[in-house]
């Protein structure tokens, strides 16, 4: 602050003194106190705390605008070029006119108003002569290594941060056309672009586009008096012939600047520039860029394509149109809302250029940015749409095309497409139409296949393209499609023919079936005309691939609203056709049965259709498969998947069973309870190899809850079967109680195109996990709750014997304990045991577990003879008893 302080004596010491001096000694004095001046500012970071500083920026302004003619004044060009290039660079402490520059930096970077003080010295029009010099006459010595020196680049960014200070303010663009040498720059970048200065030609264009911004009507008057963008047009016309595509974006970029920011002021600029072929120069320079590498000509290329695109809004009167809707149209749809007052469209020559860019090139980066161009324009008023729709047809013409473009194009084309429905919540039907042919014809499959997922996008908004899609035809070309593909794949026996069935091709068949599982979603016509279309086996055979699942199980899905009993068929079929391998195939096919299980309608049809029968053989077929260690095919196979199968059977006999007597009379009458325990016990986990070892006494006993929780929540060792066979008890617990077919404890995973088959790359070690097991001891500790399937409890009798295995005779005592105490709180209730009357358990007891009856040291002898107790006192099986 001293500093500052002795600082502002001397400068009004100076001020006082300096009327009576000559120029010289007041230049000399003025160039001492600069020094000290610059050194404050250094020692104080950067703040200034001068009072009269807008004076002295004044003073040191006036003095580099002397200086600056001095250098220039009867000297011939590249003579003063030298010149000014000696006066400005810093060559030592005597040398002043660095000292000015400097200093004159500084304070252009303080306050609005010394920068006002600044213009007003004259500097604009001065710096504005030394650009244009530097620009226009490159100077040939440079330093030995042949790079710019750093002094150059400093003082070149000190010069350059002046004139944008200056330039961006309205009075320094007043102040620089005395200098009569802003057209002269502007025509200079335009016609000596490749023999200018070649590190002052990214300044000069910052210099010129910080002009741009802050044009007034006296300086477009200016402008349009020189015929500056007339001229500009010329010269720049010729350069694109023979500089280089990015060059000459650069230096077109300059004048269309001008063009473009002088508009909301006066459109004398735009309408000289579309007088002298303005936009041909645009649209043969931007064709030039044509194989351009993704970032080469850029920035200035897209520059020109976004001043371009805001042209467009630029013109006099609004447009006009009144198009024809076509209906149907989708609910939510009213024309007369989506006009505004934003920016609209007014100058359709402007967007003919960006439209004939696309329909003439083929380069992957111009058509993207055509595209990306379009979608701002509609972005900024949804009327745009319209507008350009029905005059020019853009995107009409453009998807008469489009299967010409490199593929990025055709993705970024069709999801532009897909904008027109949901977001302008508008159908196109024409385009619709044109897209529908493309389809048809499919000349590229690549260009076929994007061009339906957009259709499929759109089918899923709302369901009135299930009949816009159905009256033009489409679902019927789809089925014929999917026919022909059907054939191929059954002639192959499943085995795809080479190059028929790999990549584009396979993915444009999966999505080909997830359309039409689309358009048949809740659209029971459309069900009906697949049906008619005799489709059904041939929608079958695309079962077996994976990638086609999910859509064939959809379709089949939407057949069942029309007829329960073929698609049970078609299911249950498939399920019993299966091989033994084919774990995931039966996964989902039983996953969307329970879907339609989820309708009580459809419960007898299950029945008829040996559904119980089928679910129950896919257990049968899994003999042996949890074997710990597993062998023969199931080493191939994760135990967790064999868990997933068990458990998803499981859950559909338990749906198939929910709410429906019929179902349950018939399940309890035919002995399926048994067979359904019989097949669980030979899984491999449980014990089927003889009697049990001579009991022993048990040096602990748990709950089934606390077994639970050491077995999966605890580091306690157990065994592989032994957690199998916990997971089946669970499962089992759940049908008892009628709540199995609610609960998930795995996954969903959906293949998608391109990945490995789940069968293919699943081996032993692919799934070590079990399934998920959050609140499990919750779930059994339930206690009192109803049973509602008698038969489920009779199962886990059953099993009970089998929960055994050599080398764990203790571990198996303590978990068949566990389990009769468990199905002993499951009949706690009088309303329980009423429940089980007719299920046959107290037979079940009898029979399963002759030696813990007959020997009284048995440590299940005591709790299953409770349980009989609790079931005989109810007489509910007097032959029993008897």
């Amino acid at each position: 602050t001293l500093q500052w302080e002795t600082l502002g004596r001397q400068f009004v010491e100076y001020e006082q003194v300096a009327p009576f001096l000559i120029p010289e000694e007041q230049q000399r004095r003025l160039l001492d106190f600069l020094p000290l001046f610059l050194k404050a500012w250094e020692q104080s970071a950067g703040v200034i705390v001068f009072p009269n500083i807008q004076l002295l920026a004044s003073e040191v302004s006036k003095l580099l605008t002397k200086e600056i003619k001095r250098n220039l004044n009867g000297k011939p060009a590249e003579e003063a070029r030298l010149a000014l290039e000696q006066l400005l660079q810093q060559k030592g402490e005597a040398e002043n006119g660095h000292l000015l520059l400097k200093s004159v930096y500084l304070l252009s970077q303080t306050d609005l108003r010394t920068v006002w003080n600044i213009i007003g010295s004259g500097l604009p029009a001065a710096l504005m002569q030394c650009l244009y010099l530097f620009f226009t006459f490159p100077l040939k010595k440079t330093s030995d290594d042949g790079e710019t020196s750093e002094d150059d680049t400093q003082t070149q960014e000190m010069l350059v941060k002046i004139m944008l200070n200056m330039y961006r303010e309205e009075q320094g663009v007043q102040e620089l056309l005395a200098a009569d040498k802003l057209q002269s720059l502007i025509i200079a970048t335009a016609s000596l672009w490749d023999q200018c200065s070649h590190s002052w030609k990214v300044p000069t264009g910052r210099v010129l586009r910080t002009i741009s911004k802050a044009q007034t009507k006296n300086s477009i008057v200016y402008l349009q008096a020189v015929d500056c963008i007339k001229i500009a047009i010329q010269n720049l016309f010729k350069l694109a012939d023979t500089l280089p595509a990015c060059d000459v974006c650069e230096a077109a970029s300059i004048v269309l600047c001008f063009v473009k920011d002088s508009y909301p002021i006066s459109s004398a600029l735009l309408t000289e520039f579309e007088n002298n072929d303005g936009y041909q120069l645009l649209l043969k320079i931007l064709l030039r860029c044509e194989g351009l590498q993704q970032n080469e000509g850029d920035p200035y290329l897209d520059e020109i394509l976004d001043m371009l695109t805001c042209l467009t809004t630029c013109g006099k009167t609004e447009l006009k149109v009144s198009g024809n809707i076509v209906h149907p149209q989708l609910p939510h749809f009213n024309f007369e809302q989506t006009r505004s007052s934003g920016m609209t469209v007014k100058n359709l020559q402007a967007f003919q250029v960006l439209q004939s860019i696309f329909q003439k090139s083929n380069d992957q980066h111009l058509c993207g940015r055509i595209l990306a161009a379009i979608g701002t324009i509609w972005a900024w008023d949804t009327v745009n749409f319209f507008l350009l729709e029905w005059t020019l047809q853009p995107i009409s013409q453009f998807t008469d095309i489009i299967h010409f473009k490199p593929h990025p194009v055709q993705v970024q084309f069709f999801r532009l497409v897909e904008s027109i429905v949901l977001d302008l919540s508008y159908v196109p039907h024409e385009i619709l139409k044109k897209v529908q042919y493309l389809i048809k014809e499919n000349i590229v499959p690549f260009c076929t296949l994007t061009a339906l997922r957009c259709l499929l996008s759109m089918t899923k908004k709302d369901l009135l393209f299930s009949d816009i899609f159905r009256d033009s035809g489409l679902l019927g070309l789809l089925l014929a499609l999917l026919r022909k593909q059907a054939k191929i794949l059954r002639k192959s026996g499943g085995t795809p023919l080479p190059g028929l069935e790999e990549g584009t091709e396979k993915e444009l068949n999966a999505v080909m079936l997830k359309m039409v599982a689309a358009l048949t979603m809740g659209s029971v016509r459309n069900t009906v005309v697949l049906k008619d279309y005799g489709m059904v086996p041939y929608i079958k055979i695309f079962l077996d691939d994976e990638c086609y699942r999910s859509a064939t199980l959809s379709i089949l899905e939407q057949l069942s609203v029309i007829n329960y009993e073929e698609y049970m068929s078609i299911i249950i079929g498939a399920l019993c056709s299966s091989t033994q391998g084919e774990l995931h195939l039966k996964v989902d096919l039983l996953k969307s049965l329970l879907r339609i299980l989820e309708s009580p309608k459809s419960h007898s049809a299950f029945r008829t259709c040996s559904g119980f029968n089928g679910l129950l053989s896919l257990l049968s077929d899994m003999e042996g498969a949890l074997q710990d260690p597993p062998s023969g095919l199931w080493t191939a196979v994760g135990q967790n998947c064999i868990l997933e199968l068990v458990f998803y059977t499981l859950q559909g006999i338990t749906a198939a069973l929910h709410l429906d007597p019929v179902n349950s009379n018939f399940f309890q009458r035919n002995g399926l309870f048994e067979k359904m325990a019989e097949d669980l016990g030979s899984l491999g986990c449980f014990w089927t190899q003889g009697e049990w070892q001579i009991p022993l006494s048990l040096e602990k006993t748990r709950t089934f809850a606390e077994f639970l929780d050491a077995a999966f929540c605890s580091s306690e060792p157990f065994p592989v079967w032994l957690k199998n066979c916990i997971w089946i008890l669970n499962f089992l617990d759940h049908m008892v109680k009628g709540t199995l077919h609610l609960e998930s404890y795995f996954k969903e995973r959906k293949p998608e195109m391109g990945e490995t088959s789940r069968d293919d790359q699943e081996g032993p070690q692919a799934q070590e996990e079990h399934p998920s097991y959050a609140s499990f001891s919750c779930r059994w500790e339930m206690g009192d709750c109803a049973i509602v399937h008698p038969g489920a409890v009779c199962v886990m009798v059953r099993l009970l014997p089998k929960l055994y295995k050599e080398g764990h005779s203790q571990l198996s005592q303590e978990i068949q304990c566990a389990l009769v105490d468990h199905i002993q709180s499951l009949v706690k209730s009088e309303k329980s045991r009423q429940m089980m009357c007719g299920s046959g358990l107290l037979s079940t007891i009898i029979t399963s577990c002759q030696d813990a009856f007959r020997n009284e040291s048995h440590p299940l002898h005591l709790p299953l003879t409770r349980v009989f107790e609790k079931l005989a006192s109810q007489a509910i099986e007097p032959d029993v008893l008897r």
